[in-house]
């Protein structure tokens, strides 16, 4: 129970590592292509790490089928977000890049 423990604890911390470092890059990075790869890459990583830790954590300590219909919400979650983030992300490169190609078109 001690390694699941260290293991669910790891999880832990490597997904708030990662969302917190997508959050400084959201905040510190020069232009809208490196802002938009830091928040969906680290923040969805972040996501997955954090949802396996606490399916991991609920599976050991609460065996049964109440424990399996979460971890699978939380596997929707995480896929939801992660085609959430991309489609976003297409969206907003697309809408920036028709922006920057209407600037230059203008005599």
């Amino acid at each position: 129970m001690v390694i699941v423990d260290v293991l669910v604890i790891t999880l832990l911390a490597a997904g708030v590592f990662f969302v917190v470092a997508g959050t400084v890059g959201l905040l510190r990075f020069p232009d809208l292509a490196s802002r938009l790869h830091a928040v969906s890459k680290a923040d969805v990583l972040g996501l997955g790490l954090i949802a396996t830790a606490l399916a991991l954590h609920l599976l050991i300590t609460e065996p049964g089928w109440a424990a399996v219909g979460v971890v699978a919400k939380l596997a929707l979650i995480w896929i939801l977000a992660l085609i959430g983030t991309a489609a976003n992300a297409y969206l907003m490169a697309g809408s920036r890049r028709r922006a920057e190609v209407e600037t230059e078109e203008e005599p």
